[in-house]
């Protein structure tokens, strides 16, 4: 009988949903998607190169993990957030290498 319940507990714990997916990194823009801000300098700061490169270039939010790049579906939450480590919670395209968002918070 013992058996039996570890059995049924044990399925029960592979059965069930997994947490949705994480990614951590820096909101940037594509034009500076590596978040290296000095080459363009449109700002003092990264979070104000950011959002005059989205203004004035018509880019494009992405989250840079250290590695990729990643578009993010959500273009006006990330705003608040750029320039600074966040966490984005989502599904991942990988043929288009673009994130649709959840949500983001400021990453620990």
């Amino acid at each position: 009988m013992k058996r039996l319940i570890l059995c049924l507990l044990a399925v029960a714990v592979w059965s069930a949903p997994q947490g949705k997916p994480t990614f951590t990194g820096t909101i940037t823009d594509d034009e500076c998607d590596r978040a290296d801000h000095s080459r363009m300098r449109m700002g003092p700061t990264d979070a104000e190169c950011v959002r005059a490169c989205i203004r004035a270039h018509s880019a494009s939010y992405v989250l840079y993990d250290g590695k990729d790049a990643y578009t993010l579906s959500d273009q006006e939450a990330p705003e608040k957030f750029a320039g600074k480590k966040v966490t984005v919670t989502g599904t991942v395209d990988a043929k288009t290498k673009t994130i649709k968002v959840e949500s983001i918070t400021a990453a620990n």
